[in-house]
């Protein structure tokens, strides 16, 4: 918290350091199961990353994952979904298909439909 205050105090709440400290603040938040504080600090760098950054930069895309797992550590599946699809689409549309972020975002909707029982087990390699 020390750091994420005096970055805030001397760079100023917007400058991509503060929001690095606020974004890693709201994991440990996150860590600790403090969800409710990750969530709030979440969204405000979020909305500020989106504001400074645009909506479509590598920082804001993934601040608006660590949202959507928070949201799932939650439980709060469809607001998880909605996030990691609006994820997803943009970075396989920025990124290409192929890159990691993007098969990372992939495997995150995924888990997400797994959680809510919508996914089929695959098949192993020994029933093929």
């Amino acid at each position: 918290m020390l750091v994420m205050e005096t970055r805030n105090r001397v760079l100023g709440e917007e400058h991509p350091d503060s929001l690095r400290s606020m974004g890693n603040l709201a994991l440990t938040y996150g860590n600790q199961g403090r969800w409710k504080e990750a969530e709030a600090l979440n969204v405000l760098v979020m909305e500020t990353r989106n504001r400074v950054l645009g909506e479509e930069h590598p920082d804001s895309l993934m601040t608006i994952a660590n949202l959507a797992s928070t949201y799932q550590n939650q439980g709060r599946w469809k607001e998880a979904e909605a996030l990691n699809v609006l994820v997803m689409e943009t970075r396989n549309r920025v990124l290409g298909e192929e890159h990691p972020d993007s098969l990372t975002t992939m495997a995150n909707l995924a888990s997400t439909y797994w959680a809510q029982g919508r996914g089929r087990r695959p098949r192993s390699w020994r029933s093929w």
